[in-house]
């Protein structure tokens, strides 16, 4: 019976039924079930379809961001409970649009399949000075931090990034993502960044994995 309420909570996340999903999510909490298990069986376990879906070309932006909302709905209600319970996000990832860049539809993308893997996003939101990454990674001890780009122009942003984590010691306990539109595989080894991938899914994966090894 159990089982059957967090496929359903799954299947409901998927099609983007925000409502639906709050109302199973308060059933579950009133069921007895833990806030853990109804996080990673339900709405993760929907997100990580979503991500697969999106990956293959099986579903588009809107799809993605409607069922995101979903998720956030159900979040809310658990998001107490798991903080009573100790329940530890698998990494934090602190992300941004880089300075002189305003584009933030990539970014938020991207955070939402992040948030859906498991980790804690600090959105810094666009126009991000080098100086504000090294700070916020400093503050949330993030093992991650993404910077997004979708100029040209602003592309040598990202080497600014990384200068900054090595001036202030901490390039090696921080692992940089770059992404954006511009963004390849070569210029992120030419500028001593960690890890590029093309699209937000697999950006998600590369990220919780980069957390997981950070942690281990």
């Amino acid at each position: 019976m159990m089982e059957e309420l967090l496929q359903r909570i799954s299947e409901s996340l998927q099609k983007g039924k925000a409502k639906d999903v709050k109302v199973m999510v308060q059933e579950a909490i009133d069921s007895g079930m833990s806030a853990q298990k109804i996080l990673n069986e339900g709405l993760l376990s929907g997100m990580n379809v979503i991500g697969v879906k999106f990956k293959a070309s099986e579903i588009y932006v809107p799809d993605v961001l409607i069922a995101a909302r979903a998720m956030k709905a159900g979040t809310e209600l658990l998001k107490p409970l798991l903080v009573r319970d100790g329940v530890q996000a698998i990494g934090t990832v602190v992300m941004g649009t880089v300075k002189g860049d305003l584009h933030d539809i990539g970014k938020n993308l991207v955070m939402m399949m992040m948030e859906g893997k498991g980790l804690q996003v600090i959105d810094l939101g666009t126009d991000v000075p080098a100086e504000k990454f090294v700070a916020a990674a400093i503050e949330h001890k993030a093992q991650i931090v993404a910077c997004s780009a979708l100029l040209t122009t602003t592309m040598s942003e990202m080497k600014s990034v990384v200068e900054a984590f090595k001036a202030e010691g901490l390039r090696e306990q921080v692992t940089i993502m770059v992404g954006g539109a511009p963004i390849t595989e070569a210029f992120c080894k030419s500028i001593g960044a960690d890890i590029y991938r093309p699209d937000a899914a697999t950006a998600a994966e590369a990220a919780a994995e980069a957390a997981i090894g950070k942690s281990a």
